[in-house]
């Protein structure tokens, strides 16, 4: 059990965004996801923690989500990266909200993109496969870790609930089909870290949450 996948946590932002790291137990590599604000506060602890930074995965490109980023990506060094379909959201403060809620722009040019079904290396040796769940927005997915029997859902699955879809290429329908069809196909001991809120299982999902069950359609 020396070298388990451990998840951190972190709460930022002006909305209290969950951000999260991974990484090995015992090892010195760390991915984080969703940089929500205070990049330098981010590299400082998790420097403290002798855990070097060597991805930045987003899960979608709302201000709430990627505001640290580029500051995170200047202290260490390392590459962010979100889904190809998210890369006009990502760089636009009108679709990414920014301007309305914050009243100036939060942007980021990420390095690289993924696409659906990718099988990325993390923190140095965790598989974590892209899930593209589109709905909450376009270009939004989840990541999961298989070996780890974890899902970094972002603002596709809240306990209980999923996110909002009234801002620029949200889509209800779009997002309960991504939920049904790419996320309670999932083991039902699967963990759950959502962008907002707290954890939970995609078996507790499946029982009650009405998006997953149908009830809402």
């Amino acid at each position: 059990m020396g070298n388990e996948i451990k998840v951190g946590h972190m709460l930022l932002g002006p909305i209290e965004t969950n951000c999260y790291y991974i990484y090995r137990e015992g090892g010195d590599k760390t991915c984080f996801f969703d940089p929500a604000d205070s990049g330098n506060y981010i590299y400082d602890k998790l420097t403290d923690m002798g855990l070097e930074v060597e991805e930045i995965l987003l899960t979608h490109g709302h201000f709430d989500h990627i505001a640290g980023g580029d500051d995170l990506r200047n202290r260490s060094g390392a590459r962010i990266k979100c889904l190809d379909a998210e890369k006009e959201l990502i760089e636009n403060p009108e679709l990414n909200v920014s301007m309305d809620f914050m009243g100036y722009p939060v942007t980021l040019t990420p390095d690289g993109y993924f696409k659906d079904g990718d099988e990325l290396t993390i923190a140095g040796d965790i598989r974590c496969k892209v899930l593209a769940t589109p709905g909450h927005t376009k270009g939004g997915c989840c990541f999961y870790i298989e070996e780890g029997g974890i899902l970094i859902s972002g603002d596709t699955l809240f306990e209980g609930s999923v996110g909002r879809t009234d801002f620029p290429g949200g889509s209800m329908s779009t997002l309960v089909r991504s939920l049904q069809e790419k996320l309670m196909v999932l083991p039902d001991e699967t963990k759950v870290y959502p962008g907002h809120g707290a954890e939970t299982t995609i078996g507790f999902e499946r029982k009650y949450n009405p998006y997953a069950t149908g009830g809402l359609n």
